[in-house]
C-alpha cells in the first residue's frame, strides 16, 4: 500500500514501434492528433494516477508521448520489442524497472495506445469496480451481438453447420450472454497480476461498454470504423 495507506496507481500504455499490419499505427493522425495522445490525455484527465508512462522501443513514439504529458523513464528492452512479446511481459518489465528505483504501485491500468474512444470518465467508472474490493482485475468488454453458442463453421469438405448443434433451436433469450475483449483498458491489482501472470485474473469483473464506444484497430477498415464512431460519439457533422 502507498504512503499513508493511499493506493498508488500507475497507467501503462504499451506502444511498440514495429506495427506491421498498419505502419506507425500508434502515432497515426486521428482527427488532428497522434492516436496515442487520446490514451495519454484520458489518463491525465482522470486524475487517478500517480504515474502515466508509455512503454516503447521507438524514439519517435517516445518524443510524442512526452509532448502529450506521459513519462518515458526508460526504453523498452529488445526482448519485449518483437512480434512475440506479450502485454503481460511488457507490464512486468515496467513494474520491475520501477521497483529497481524504489517506486512501487498497488494498482495498474493498461491502456492500449490505439484507443481513441477512451475517456477519463471511462477510466474513473471502471476503477470504481476495482476499488470496491471484490475484484482483482477489471476488463473492458463488449457483448457479442449474436449468441456465439450458435456459431456456424465450415468443415473440411466445405459444408457449413452449427459448431454446437445442441444450441440450434434455442431461443436467443435462453442462451447465456457472452463478451469479448474491447481492446481498451485493463485494471489490475499488481500483486494479483504478478501471482497469476495475466490481467484476466480469477477474480475479474467486466466493465461492459457499448459497441459504439470501442473499436479495436487492426486494419484499415477498423480505422474507418473508429473514425465514424468518434464522429458519432462527439457529434462531429463533417471532417475533411
Amino acid at each position: 500500500m502507498g504512503d499513508g495507506g493511499r493506493v498508488k496507481k500507475i497507467a501503462i500504455i504499451p506502444a511498440r514501434g514495429g506495427s506491421k499490419r498498419i505502419p506507425k499505427k500508434n502515432i497515426m493522425d486521428f482527427f488532428g492528433k497522434p492516436i496515442l495522445a487520446y490514451s495519454i490525455e484520458a489518463a491525465i484527465g482522470s486524475n487517478l494516477f500517480d504515474e502515466i508512462m508509455v512503454s516503447t522501443d521507438n524514439p519517435e513514439i517516445a518524443e510524442i508521448a512526452q509532448k502529450y504529458g506521459a513519462s518515458i523513464p526508460f526504453m523498452r528492452s529488445d526482448e519485449n520489442a518483437d512480434d512475440h512479446a506479450t502485454t503481460a511481459s511488457v507490464l512486468k518489465e515496467v513494474i520491475f524497472e520501477y521497483d529497481k528505483v524504489g517506486l512501487n504501485y498497488d494498482h495498474l491500468c493498461c491502456i492500449y495506445p490505439a484507443a481513441p474512444l477512451i475517456t477519463a470518465s471511462k477510466l474513473a467508472e471502471s476503477y470504481k469496480l476495482l476499488s470496491q474490493g471484490k475484484a482483482d482485475s477489471v476488463i473492458s468488454v463488449v457483448r457479442y451481438n449474436h449468441p456465439i453458442q450458435r456459431a456456424l463453421v465450415v468443415d473440411k469438405k466445405g459444408f457449413m453447420g452449427y459448431k454446437w448443434p445442441e444450441n440450434a433451436l434455442k431461443r436467443s433469450q435462453d442462451i447465456k450472454e457472452t463478451f469479448h475483449d474491447a481492446g481498451q483498458l485493463y485494471w489490475c491489482k499488481i500483486d494479483a497480476f504478478l501471482n497469476e501472470h495475466t490481467l484476466v485474473t480469477k477474480r475479474s469483473v467486466a466493465f461492459v461498454e457499448s459497441e459504439l464506444s470501442v473499436q479495436d484497430i487492426d486494419s484499415n477498415d477498423d480505422i474507418a470504423m473508429a473514425r465514424l464512431k468518434y464522429m458519432l460519439v462527439n457529434d462531429i457533422k463533417d471532417h475533411r
